[in-house]
């Protein structure tokens, strides 16, 4: 069974020469001495603590599957060794703040590393996945007690923290929650009641596990502008434990590395993050992060399937493929499956959605250290505005990709991909969930055109399609289609800006569309920007010539939808 190996290379090309990442993030005042040698060696060595440490583990992690003994959770063999030796090398601080107890380092290295985490192990990955998001969140909205109390213990992984939102009876209706928190003399807050799928809610991994917790005060007004946010950890400052309980571990269909706990506060103490009923801008602050966080986890898990699919098609053989005898086929009474044209097109085009969503990613994280530093106000502006429109497309756009190019992947084995022995059933098993948790697929398609593009009528998206258009050359005519397709996506908005105000159901109904023209178009962009800069070799011809023939096409599909959609409303209203 081959097991996740991280290739460094490949990220540093898309990073460095096409990116152009260094000198961006070096004229970034906390980042002007991280040059383009210190990143490499952080990659490489990251790169090597991945496949030497956290992949092995994985396999017991699927197998075995973490165990609820007693209302203790009990991780599966080799994931304490794992965890601590990710905490003693320094990896959870990788971008906290140096005076937190982190090394300071650009956020898109943290990014690099969480993707690789979770191809190689995503159920252990899974425990310090909100780690990044708990720290921001207590760092900018905690009391400076909470800050001095927690956030160094979180920065560098010694205690591991949760996002407790989903209750029963409502999971992305966040307006329903009736966990209450009661106020007490001494400042804490008394927490009753409870969550449901909480990743991470009971484990063996720290002995602390800091619960941020939505709820609402006893004079709270209904529905979301309601909800607070409530620190509660599993052990008070005294070491003593605190009211909170696992009930059960849900028993699922992938991950089963990691606890999905159902959990009881039986007035548990806690205390107040931020001000009292805004406790959803605090928590936004970790959600948006953990959204990031998704969407690599989706880019991880889809490289994963396809290193084990591309390692399997060139050492089975199986028949004789079409046309010339291949090299490869020597005195061999079968080709390569790798040789047979079904089978390239199938990793050809998962690895077009790797390279050219990474290259996406990638720059969304650089954008998340200029949003928080660049001394230009106008700067910060527009990295946060690329932030807000497309961290709900990579995470939607992502995710699906995982589940169904793994599914793809697993085709190539044949009925090999369907039995447990090499390991690809468990990554599309794994990667179904990212498409539900930290809102779902949908959810994030309506956050997307609803909350966002529509919010302004479409100017803060036409100025986004705008900043990437200017980046090509009209003069390559790989570079002027894509300019041709950001122009068509700029008046497909305008357009439904301007039907939705006929008909409010609208957006709601071709959201999920919407988000995939943009992510097509945003592929476009991004393969445009390799192209320029990439070797004219195979590596990077063949993903890219199946971009444009078995991904590009769908741009026109959902354009049309979306096209059809909006005239209909317009035929509608027009007068008889």
């Amino acid at each position: 069974m081959t097991t996740y190996s991280p290739r460094p290379d490949d990220v540093r090309f898309l990073l460095n020469t096409v990116l152009g990442a260094p000198a961006r993030l070096g004229a970034l005042a906390p980042f002007a001495e991280v040059d383009e040698a210190l990143q490499a060696q952080v990659l490489d060595e990251a790169g090597k603590f991945v496949a030497e440490v956290i992949a092995p583990p994985n396999r017991d992690g699927d197998e075995i599957g973490c165990r609820f003994v007693n209302g203790e959770v009990l991780t599966p063999p080799g994931f304490r060794d794992a965890y601590r030796a990710f905490v003693d090398g320094g990896w959870p601080a990788l971008s906290a703040a140096p005076e937190d107890g982190g090394q300071g380092l650009p956020a898109v290295l943290e990014a690099v590393l969480y993707e690789w985490l979770s191809a190689a192990n995503h159920g252990l990955t899974m425990a310090p996945g909100l780690l990044h998001g708990a720290y921001e969140c207590i760092r900018h909205h905690g009391s400076d007690e909470l800050k001095q109390r927690y956030l160094s213990k979180i920065a560098t992984g010694e205690w591991l923290a949760t996002m407790c939102l989903t209750e029963a009876h409502a999971g992305s209706d966040l307006g329903q929650v009736r966990t209450r928190a009661t106020a007490q003399a001494d400042g804490s807050f008394r927490v009753a009641g409870g969550k449901i799928f909480i990743s991470g809610g009971e484990h063996d991994l720290t002995d602390n596990i800091v619960h941020l917790v939505l709820c609402r005060l006893p004079d709270a007004p209904a529905g979301p502008k309601g909800l607070s946010l409530v620190l509660v950890p599993k052990r008070l400052p005294d070491g003593a434990r605190n009211a909170v309980h696992c009930e059960r571990i849900e028993e699922k269909m992938g991950l089963h590395g990691s606890s999905t706990c159902v959990m009881r506060f039986d007035d548990a103490t806690g205390w107040l993050i931020g001000e009292p009923n805004h406790g959803l801008a605090a928590m936004f602050v970790m959600m948006n992060a953990a959204r990031l966080h998704v969407a690599l986890q989706g880019l991880g898990l889809l490289d994963a399937a396809w290193q084990k699919a591309d390692a399997y098609a060139h050492e089975r053989r199986q028949m004789r493929a079409p046309g010339p005898a291949p090299a490869s086929r020597g005195s061999e009474a079968a080709d390569l499956v790798a040789e047979h044209p079904a089978i390239r097109r199938i990793l050809d085009t998962q690895r077009a959605w790797i390279d050219g969503a990474r290259l996406i990613a990638y720059r969304t994280a650089v954008q998340l250290d200029i949003a928080r530093h660049d001394a230009d106000p106008k700067a910060r502006e527009r990295a946060q505005r690329w932030c807000a429109l497309v961290t709900p497309v990579l995470k939607a756009a992502c995710t699906q990709q995982a589940f169904h190019g793994a599914s793809e992947c697993l085709q190539v084995f044949g009925g090999h991909g369907y039995v447990r022995e090499w390991g690809i059933e468990q990554v599309v098993r794994d990667a179904r969930v990212t498409m539900i948790y930290e809102g779902t697929n949908e959810i994030q398609a309506i956050d997307l055109l609803v909350r966002k593009v529509l919010a302004d009528g479409g100017a803060g998206m036409s100025a986004l399609l705008v900043e990437v258009r200017d980046e090509l050359e009209a003069s390559r005519d790989i570079d002027a289609d894509a300019q041709r397709r950001l122009a068509q996506l700029r008046y497909l908005t305008t357009t439904l800006a301007m039907a939705a105000a006929a008909d409010p159901a609208l957006p709601y109904e071709v959201a999920d569309d919407y988000l995939r023209v943009v992510m097509i178009a945003l592929l476009a962009w991004a393969w445009a920007r390799i192209g320029r800069d990439a070797p004219q070799d195979a590596r990077w011809a063949a993903p890219e010539a199946a971009f444009r023939r078995w991904v590009l096409p769908e741009f026109e599909m959902r354009l049309g939808i979306v096209k059809r959609a909006c005239e209909a409303v317009t035929a509608q209203r027009a007068p008889a």
